[in-house]
């Protein structure tokens, strides 16, 4: 984390504290106007935080976090949020709609949320888009760079790319294959009960309000939110 060091402006706020405030605002989900006095000035817990989330303080510590994991295999695996009319309004960007990770169906505005868990269940890598995104899409970013032994997912990840990506990184895919595929892959059954894993720590995750229902504009503050989360279960 940033070293906490006199300023030009006298002495920066306490990582310890600061970190503290986010974690309310994290478990709590309300505004950042309603943060508790305790936790300092809200202006400079919300500039301070903005801060780490372009410089990528986060994510980093979330790596470090990673570089421990027991990868023996991987569970992945993706839900889906329900996103508060407030999420709403953000600029489009260059990408276009799916910019800010909202995605629309009968159901109203979403953010899907993809993960991957040690042999653990504990978080290596979060991301998110929108809500109607299939999970197969970005599976082979979640698994980029880790050197697991299997890969463990449902049939929603039943494509021959990911199966041939996984095989690329030395590792097996434990996939079980869509009722219509012609030439069904084999894998290991008793290993597949494993995915209860993955599903235990999203409902971890949901204890999180912030998470169990996006209220951020920014895909980039929500995924901040949700960065943090993964590093404290």
């Amino acid at each position: 984390m940033p070293s906490v060091c006199k300023g030009k402006r006298g002495p920066r706020t306490d990582n310890r504290l600061f970190l503290d405030a986010v974690v309310w605002m994290t478990r709590a989900g309300g505004r950042w106007k309603n943060l508790p006095e305790r936790f300092g000035k809200v202006e400079t817990v919300k500039r301070r935080y903005y801060d780490w989330m372009a410089r990528g303080v986060l994510s980093d510590i979330l790596a470090v976090l990673a570089a421990e994991a027991d990868l023996e295999w991987v569970c992945v695996d993706a839900t889906v949020v329900r996103a508060h009319q407030q999420a709403a309004g953000a600029r489009l960007g260059k990408r276009g709609a799916d910019a800010q990770g909202l995605g629309r169906s009968r159901g109203g505005l979403s953010t899907k949320i993809q993960l991957a868990c040690d042999a653990l269940g504990n978080p290596v890598r979060v991301l998110a888009g929108p809500g109607q995104q299939g999970e197969v899409l970005r599976a082979a970013e979640l698994i980029e760079g880790l050197a697991c032994s299997h890969v463990i997912a449902d049939r929603a990840y039943d494509a021959e790319q990911f199966h041939d990506t996984v095989l690329d990184a030395g590792a097996q895919p434990v996939i079980p294959s869509r009722p219509k595929r012609r030439r069904p892959h084999t894998y290991d059954r008793h290993l597949y009960k494993k995915r209860n894993l993955i599903e235990r720590c999203f409902a971890k995750l949901k204890q999180f309000r912030r998470l169990a229902t996006r209220y951020d504009k920014l895909l980039v503050n929500f995924v901040g939110f949700l960065t943090l989360a993964a590093t404290l279960i």
